[in-house]
């Protein structure tokens, strides 16, 4: 079993103090024996509408938000997972990344956003450059392998299961699920949704107020949430295991009785 937490707060245009909460928190989840913690999308920067100032507070992955990130994973022997501004040399857009830094402070894996937020009377794509489609990239904690995946893509069932095809038991979502009609009751039944369909664990987290809807949670392999929070800013933890992964898929063998595949359009 492994210990997976996800961390709700909401990220401001201060990248020095959005740092210092998500240091809090992990320090938080680690003391409660968490091994991955998970931050929400734009914990770097956030500010009330996706503009030029997300791409001014842009840096490489190397920079000093990340560099911040690689400092409180190695001090807290965890993988630390968080949305990042990072940029792109020369342009006027930048990619939202998930990137998962390592216990040993080195990154792991990361995920750029393949669908941008162009929805709901957003247009992400005016300073987002949509990443590109490329094989998933996985981590391990002992026996169980996590995917990565950020938001919006949460609409497109066909990523959730690259992903999975690409071997995930768990799959981290990193959000700022912005507030709106229905929205909350989208990000609840789709989460539990692509939970289901792919007999996998899903750990949400996503940004409070706001910016975003909070309710992070942690859903299982039958689509159970096992933990999660409301409004406020947090930590929620619980346990995932690969034997649930294989009991819930022996006894719905979905995957394997599948006829399809998924290949990029």
């Amino acid at each position: 079993m492994v210990q997976v937490a996800v961390g709700q707060f909401a990220p401001g245009e201060d990248k020095d103090a959005n740092l210092a909460t998500a240091s809090r928190l992990v320090a938080g989840a680690a003391r409660k024996g968490a091994r991955v913690v998970l931050l929400p999308e734009y914990a770097m920067f956030t500010a009330p509408r996706v503009d030029h100032r997300f791409v001014d507070a842009a840096e490489p992955l190397d920079g000093p938000f990340v560099t911040g990130l690689s400092r409180i994973a190695s001090e807290h022997g965890v993988h630390v997972v968080a949305g990042v501004n990072e940029e792109v040399p020369g342009s006027d857009h930048f990619l939202n990344t998930l990137l998962a830094m390592g216990p040993e402070g080195v990154p792991a894996a990361a995920y750029r956003k393949l669908h941008l937020y162009d929805a709901f009377g957003v247009t992400e794509s005016e300073v987002v450059q949509p990443g590109e489609i490329e094989p998933p990239q996985t981590f391990a904690v002992d026996e169980l392998t996590f995917g990565l995946q950020t938001c919006y893509d949460l609409r497109f069932p066909e990523v959730t299961r690259r992903i999975v095809d690409a071997g995930a038991d768990v799959l981290l979502l990193g959000a700022e699920w912005v507030p709106g009609p229905l929205k909350e009751d989208h990000w609840v039944t789709l989460t539990r949704a692509r939970a289901i369909e792919n007999t996998i664990y899903i750990a949400a987290a996503g940004q409070n107020a706001p910016a975003g809807s909070g309710n992070s949670m942690i859903v299982d392999p039958m689509g159970t949430r096992v933990a999660g929070l409301g409004e406020e800013t947090g930590i929620a933890a619980a346990q995932v295991s690969a034997e649930r992964v294989a009991e819930v898929r022996t006894r719905n063998p979905s995957l394997r009785l599948r006829r399809f595949t998924v290949a990029p359009g």
